[in-house]
């Protein structure tokens, strides 16, 4: 069986832990149960993940990516689907078939800043780059991580924010819209903590998710202050449902997006993302 044909076949995998992220994310880490290795993907590049008898949505893996063993997918309780593959319980079986889609730009990360700018559950594609890069400290120059959420107790990753922060050169900026008597960290738009970020990575190399809304707003700041469309990439899986470009959901202009993305450069979808009903 070719690589292509295989990846178009779900693989039973086994839930081996799982974690509550907020009141209605969960993290699920798999492993394969058919007596197969683990499957690679890079940083971004994503999954059909599914109940047998129910369905199967696309779902970034959240997990470092050099793992040999597990996978991870950070999921929303947003329907049937995604209700069914986060209540299966540790010991049950989920579906999963790929990698598919288009990767971060990890091979242009040496020797640039690079800042990652994530909004809501947009920190879940980006975690996996975060591993890769904020871990790698010989090969990179600083690294800036912006993220926002609606409150405090929305934040994903938790404990990984404050590992993160304790890395050489790598310096994290929360934002929150409804702060709480205990928050300490900023409270408002992710732009509002580019002024700061910005100082410690100087013309960087940017890998952005989140809201589309969040996206356009934080694009725009970032080309008014000077970073090049052509050094800021976002990731775009909204619609998405088949992942091999059959199914049309996610077209978006001229592009598709499981075939096209999800990760593109912002130059290529700024003008699109704008459009409305595109």
């Amino acid at each position: 069986m070719d690589d292509q044909a295989s990846t178009l076949i779900p693989r039973p995998f086994e839930v081996v832990a799982k974690r509550r992220e907020t009141h209605d994310v969960t993290t699920l880490m798999v492993e394969p149960s058919d007596g197969r290795s683990c499957f690679g993907f890079e940083p971004a590049q994503m999954g059909m993940i599914g109940v047998p008898g129910v369905g199967e949505v696309p779902i970034s893996f959240s997990n470092h990516p050099d793992t040999s063993r597990c996978l991870s997918v950070t999921i929303r309780n947003a329907g049937a689907v995604t209700a069914a593959i986060t209540g299966t319980e540790v010991g049950g079986v989920i579906t999963v078939r790929g990698p598919y889609g288009t990767s971060w730009p990890i091979d242009l990360v040496a020797g640039r800043d690079v800042l990652f700018v994530a909004g809501g559950l947009g920190l879940a594609p980006l975690r996996s780059a975060v591993f890769a890069v904020a871990e790698e400290s010989a090969e990179r120059g600083s690294v800036g991580i912006v993220y926002g959420a609606k409150t405090p107790e929305d934040m994903l990753f938790k404990g990984d924010l404050e590992i993160w922060g304790e890395y050489d050169d790598v310096d994290v900026h929360l934002t929150v819209d409804a702060p709480t008597e205990e928050w300490t960290g900023g409270v408002g738009l992710v732009t509002a903590l580019f002024e700061e970020a910005l100082d410690s990575v100087r013309t960087p190399l940017v890998m952005m998710c989140g809201p589309d809304l969040m996206m356009i707003n934080a694009g725009r700041d970032l080309v008014a202050r000077d970073i090049d469309p052509s050094d800021i990439w976002v990731t775009l899986e909204r619609n998405m449902k088949c992942a091999v470009g059959l199914c049309g959901h996610c077209q978006l202009g001229p592009l598709f997006v499981c075939k096209d993305g999800p990760v593109l450069r912002y130059d290529r979808v700024a003008d699109l993302l704008e459009m409305r009903e595109v």
